[in-house]
């Protein structure tokens, strides 16, 4: 199965990551020290969820991506 060179979901993931950690050393920069844990708890929270659903997503086209495969093969076993 030839793979595609660009990943849209590992793109987002990575510009989410990185949006994610420029906004925590952010937060700690414009808000100082202790004012800014809780928002960098809250936000370091959001890009754990963030990436769980991008592995959901990617396992559910991976899954998908199997059974169209299954699904051509015995399509063409079944074929004279």
């Amino acid at each position: 199965m030839a793979h595609k060179s660009f990943d849209p979901l590992r793109a987002l993931a990575i510009g989410s990551q990185a949006l994610g950690f420029i906004l925590i050393i952010t937060l700690e920069t414009v808000m100082g020290g202790e004012a800014a844990r809780p928002w960098q708890g809250v936000t370091l929270a959001a890009m754990v969820a963030f990436a769980l659903g991008l592995a959901l997503a990617r396992l559910y086209r991976r899954n998908r991506a199997r059974k169209e495969m299954a699904r051509r093969l015995a399509d063409d076993d079944d074929e004279p």
